[in-house]
């Protein structure tokens, strides 16, 4: 037993650097696909002909959205059956290769595809649209509400988005073009208190929503932004400053796998150097 028990000791420290490690590395292939899938939205978006198309696919989105309670006690631009096609449309006006659109949080790194639906396997693939609620093509009287898990073992997600801070810009990209939002407002609601995602007359808000505590869950936290202007050409090269994948983006959001990897390498190493 004693010829074989430093080499048991040693496959079972490299099998529990394995478990340390599968997070760091799912996380990382996720981040990656994720970002084939932003520039594959991008391209396709761009190939789309006629152009014109887009024109019309983001005034059927905006009839859906007019369509939306309480829109419909306001004055409506859309006719009857406009409104009726967006809602029997929804979302497929604005997919491109099953996405709508993508999320951009440059304060905390997020680079994100969107998708139609808040299924749970939407969710596990990436950011989903809220059903009931505007799509995010802008607009007065909208109140669009986007949705992603926390701290998935395979994808970071929302997990920091409880670091955003009032005043942070954040922006999604559709067929509508590029919306930019500002942060006016963050709060941590029960699940069944909906008042704070609802349209607000005269208003075009979107807020981004996740479960919070982290890994608890029992409540939700909700950032919302209220659509601005584009900024500047300075500001708007600074924000795509913020999200180049470079290396300090990637020491930055994987610092904690890896100082436990580092660690468990160590560990690792002064064994086998032992034995």
């Amino acid at each position: 037993m004693k010829k074989y028990r430093g080499f048991i000791l040693t496959i079972g420290l490299i099998i529990g650097f394995g478990f340390i490690l599968y997070p760091f590395v799912s996380q990382l292939y996720y981040d990656r696909e994720a970002d084939s899938e932003v520039v594959d939205f991008k391209e396709t978006v761009e190939a789309i002909d006629p152009p014109e198309l887009k024109d019309e696919n983001v005034r059927l989105a905006e009839a859906y959205n007019e369509a939306l309670e309480p829109n419909l006690r306001w004055i409506d631009p859309y006719s009857e059956e406009e409104r009726e096609e967006g809602l029997e449309e929804y979302a497929h006006m604005l997919e491109v290769r099953e996405k709508i659109g993508i999320v951009n949080i440059p304060d905390i790194n997020i680079t994100l595809p969107l998708y139609a639906g808040s299924s749970e396997s939407v969710l596990q693939r990436g950011v989903g649209h809220l059903e009931g609620t505007s799509l995010p093509v802008g607009g007065i009287n909208t109140h669009s509400v986007i949705t992603a898990h926390r701290g998935l073992p395979d994808a970071r997600l929302f997990t920091d988005l409880d670091q955003m801070e009032l005043g942070d810009i954040f922006y999604v990209e559709s067929m509508a073009g590029e919306l930019y939002y500002e942060v006016d407002d963050i709060v941590v609601v029960e699940p069944h208190e909906t008042d704070k995602v609802k349209i607000v007359e005269g208003e075009d808000y979107l807020t981004l929503l996740t479960c919070t505590p982290y890994m608890v869950n029992s409540h939700r936290l909700l950032v919302r932004g209220t659509r601005i202007s584009a900024p500047s050409e300075e500001v708007v090269e600074e924000i795509r400053q913020q999200q180049d994948k470079d290396f300090t983006y990637y020491l930055t959001t994987y610092r904690y796998y890896l100082f436990l990897i580092a660690i468990a390498l160590i560990a690792v190493l002064g064994v086998i150097k032992w034995q």
